[in-house]
């Protein structure tokens, strides 16, 4: 996968997902040293655990329906809606309606390679 760190196309079918948590797949898309794209589906009731990383993330929620934490506060999302984790944050959420996350990160996740 390091091989495709600043690729200047990604294309979707080409990217295998892998299961990263029961009801979660990842798929890591486009990347390289200062920012990465992630889109990760969930089904209905998965859990993406409370955590906490040194990298900025945005999440763009592009289906479905979750209940966020983020820094101790929790909101329910859906399709459209974004979300920002500054680096260190706690954060996590619970899909209550099946569906896709799309999350941009800087720099990017050495760790998910």
């Amino acid at each position: 996968m390091k091989e495709r760190k600043g690729e200047n196309w990604c294309f979707w079918k080409d990217m295998a997902a892998e299961e990263v948590a029961t009801g979660v797949t990842r798929r890591i898309l486009a990347f390289c040293d200062e920012a990465m794209c992630v889109e990760n589906t969930f089904q209905k009731g998965a859990v993406g655990s409370l955590h906490h990383h040194p990298h900025t993330q945005i999440t763009y929620v592009a289906s479905g329906r979750f209940r966020f934490t983020i820094g101790g506060e929790t909101k329910e999302v859906a399709a459209g809606d974004t979300l920002c984790k500054q680096d260190g944050i706690v954060h996590g959420c619970e899909c209550l309606e099946s569906g896709v996350l799309v999350d941009f990160f800087t720099p990017m996740r050495e760790d998910f390679l």
